[in-house]
């Protein structure tokens, strides 16, 4: 059995579902959050307790709201109690949104950002003093292609996981020195409930405007979820198998970025990343911060 102790955000469902019963299952100890533990996500909450009673791991469900600093900062102090230490973090919470930007409020785009990228930031400051105590640590975020291409018709979304790319990657070179691995996952499109969470513009008028291309979102969006419905849908496990792995790979040698897209091949995002990579590492040299930070590599 593993000694190490693994948080994973927006456990009830998708990815984080799928995250958490596969650690369960490599026997670690793991600390599962969601909203409403006793509420409308009571029955995921069950099926994971229910889960978890024939596997080698250890299951700790742990109220918590990613948009709500004091219930981050309430869960993680009960994991430090709890456990005495955590190893790895995955930032898994996240919610989309499709259609023309335009049509998008502005606080459409606050909440899409308070999710995806504050929720973040407020986990970082959570979890890092005890890690940086530790000397050591990894933290996984969940990102997506959407964070390195774009593809039309999802501008809150897709601004939301530039901001995640920028802001992980800030923190991967200002934690190198102290031992705390900072890596992304970009994810592209597995059948998973995301998509019938999926935020709609709430101005319909904006809309409306751009006839007779107004349905060209729906045409997109919908060609994606049939694919994800078809047979050759990729399987969703393989982006587990990828977070498993990082999680698995020495320190110092898990790669900044790791991009997982059987639907489409991965071949933009992953350009991006190796065009990227050389020029980044250049800049730090020329800031004179080659020394102690080190990128390990653009993604695979």
């Amino acid at each position: 059995m593993s000694t190490q102790t693994i948080l994973v955000t927006g456990s009830s469902s998708g990815f984080g579902f799928l995250l958490t019963q596969r650690l369960l299952t490599q026997g670690y100890t793991v600390f599962a959050t969601m909203r409403q533990l006793e509420g409308y996500n009571a029955e995921p909450a069950g099926q994971l307790r229910r889960y978890a009673q024939d596997q080698p791991g250890s299951l700790h469900l742990l109220e918590l709201d990613v948009t709500d600093e004091s219930s981050v900062t309430a869960a993680v102090d009960q994991v430090l109690q709890q456990a005495g230490r955590l190893d790895v973090v995955i930032n898994n919470a996240g919610i989309g949104g499709g259609g023309y930007t335009e049509a998008f409020s502005v606080a459409q785009f606050q909440q899409t950002f308070d999710v995806n990228v504050f929720a973040i930031q407020r986990m970082m400051r959570a979890v890092l003093p005890a890690m940086r105590t530790q000397r050591s640590g990894l933290i996984i975020t969940i990102s997506s292609l959407q964070g390195r291409i774009v593809i039309p018709f999802a501008g809150a979304y897709t601004a939301s996981k530039f901001a995640v790319e920028g802001l992980c990657e800030s923190y991967h070179y200002e934690l190198a020195p102290s031992g705390v691995d900072v890596v992304i996952v970009e994810p592209g499109g597995f059948p998973t409930d995301y998509w019938s969470k999926m935020m709609k513009p709430a101005d319909q008028a904006r809309t409306d405007g751009y006839a007779p291309d107004g349905d060209l979102p729906d045409q997109l969006w919908n060609g994606v979820k049939a694919n994800l419905q078809s047979q050759q849908a990729p399987d969703a496990q393989v982006l587990v198998s990828a977070v498993l792995q990082l999680i698995e790979t020495p320190v110092g040698q898990r790669p900044l970025r790791t991009v997982v897209d059987p639907l489409m091949g991965g071949g933009a995002p992953t350009a991006v990343n190796q065009t990227t990579e050389p020029i980044q590492r250049e800049l730090l040299q020329a800031l004179g911060l080659g020394e102690r930070i080190t990128v390990q590599g653009a993604g695979h």
